[in-house]
């Protein structure tokens, strides 16, 4: 994800001289299957029955949050004027895993014929529920604070579940259904990058960029990694 503008008092990054990360994330041993979900309590619920929590294709990863944990120092980032979009279709979040900045606008939409709860549940940020249906205006939100792996779930449907990830600044990405991912505009230094899974918990790798550097930076989780998990 490239870098918005930053502020006055930060320091600033020459377009110049900027790197990128990318990679695969990997997991090393057997995936579990996928648990079903029964969605008969709502007729109107017609989406994918199996769950989301551990999606493992061909010994990769998706749905892991990717971000610059530590090394931007003391700069500071605007949030996008563009909003991050939540779409509940098919009585399922879209996507699992969300990442945005401190301040950018959240906007919740409801595609389907019956009615949402939209409950996120912080630490560091106000908590808030409602509901919506889909003749419902958006619900638009933001939150203040950092906060990573913020679950979210509708109280009407007990599937639906999410999580959502604050951070300061631009350099964040989600492993897609491959595994891959990429960070894109970073000034040359020495990072923390953190990979976070909802249910394996937080690997991090360090790296170090140069000037226009494109680097690699894979990582694995395994199947029992012993870590702290998200879930819920």
């Amino acid at each position: 994800m490239a870098a918005t503008a930053v502020s006055a008092d930060s320091t600033p990054i020459d377009p110049t001289t900027v790197a990128t990360i990318s990679g695969t994330v990997k997991f090393d041993g057997a995936a579990p299957t996928p648990k079903k979900i029964d969605m008969r309590q709502d007729p109107a619920c017609t989406g994918d029955n199996e769950g989301e929590s551990l999606v493992v294709a061909g010994g990769q990863l998706a749905n892991v949050f990717v971000y610059v944990k530590d090394g931007l120092g003391n700069r500071t980032f605007k949030p996008p004027a563009t909003a991050a979009i939540i779409d509940q279709r098919g009585c399922r979040y879209h996507p699992h895993v969300l990442g945005a900045m401190t301040g950018q606008t959240i906007q919740i939409r409801d595609d389907d014929p019956t009615t949402h709860n939209i409950h996120p549940m912080p630490r560091h940020n106000r908590e808030w529920n409602v509901s919506q249906t889909a003749s419902s205006p958006l619900v638009e939100r933001s939150f203040p604070n950092e906060e990573i792996m913020m679950p979210m779930k509708c109280n009407l449907h007990p599937w639906m579940r999410m999580y959502i990830n604050i951070v300061k600044s631009p350099f964040f990405a989600v492993t897609d259904q491959s595994g891959k991912y990429e960070i894109q505009g970073l000034p040359p230094g020495d990072y923390t990058i953190a990979f976070v899974q909802e249910k394996l918990g937080e690997h991090d790798e360090k790296v170090t960029l140069g000037p226009k550097e494109s680097r690699t930076l894979d990582a694995t989780f395994k199947a029992q990694s012993g870590q702290t998990s998200f879930s819920w």
